[in-house]
């Protein structure tokens, strides 16, 4: 811990000391300076890269930037397509578990369908005890009164002549037929 603290010291309090060589100052500065310069020569080309400050570059600096440009959007491309293919093949093996999961449930369920036999599955109308058009007759309601025709060919539209007790309903005569409501009715 001492020697931590040691070196903190030293390096925290070491450009205050005046008895410092000059030649490390001036080395200092002289770094300093550089870093700074490289520094704005990247900020520059950042610039540069997106598209800004282009007009006080030459045509060989375009032509680098250019060539910089095409490689990086190469590099993406790759790592994108590498990207899209891992992606592929992933997709791929799921495709792959999920038809071998597919094939053992069509597997089970086609044992499970020679196991039943075929007369409980498909006998007796398939548990159906009445068909569709063997109705019971309706009863007799008492509410229910049928109407009575005046001629044998049905009337459509409104007749004026005719009053409210003659009023021809063709569809309620017919399932009135017998007590008979067709299977196409339920």
């Amino acid at each position: 811990m001492m020697t931590t603290l040691e070196k903190y010291q030293q390096c925290s309090y070491a450009s205050l000391d005046p008895m410092l060589p000059v030649s490390d100052t001036q080395m200092n500065y002289n770094e300093y300076v550089r870093l700074k310069a490289r520094v704005e020569l990247l900020q520059r080309s950042q610039r540069n890269i997106l598209g800004e400050d282009l007009g006080t570059l030459n045509s060989k600096e375009l032509e680098q930037l250019e060539h910089q440009l095409d490689a990086s959007l190469k590099k993406i491309r790759s790592k994108k397509t590498q990207s899209m293919l891992d992606q592929l093949a992933d997709l791929q093996e799921k495709e792959q578990m999920l038809e071998e999961a597919n094939k053992q449930l069509r597997h089970k369920l086609e044992e499970k369908a020679a196991r039943i036999p075929l007369g409980l599955s498909w006998g007796n109308n398939g548990g159906q005890t009445m068909e569709y058009n063997q109705l019971p007759p309706q009863t007799a309601q008492p509410f229910f009164q049928p109407l009575g025709l005046n001629s044998s060919s049905p009337q459509f539209g409104y007749n004026p002549n005719m009053g409210a007790n003659h009023e021809v309903n063709a569809a309620t005569t017919a399932h009135n037929i017998n007590g008979f409501i067709p299977g196409w009715m339920l």
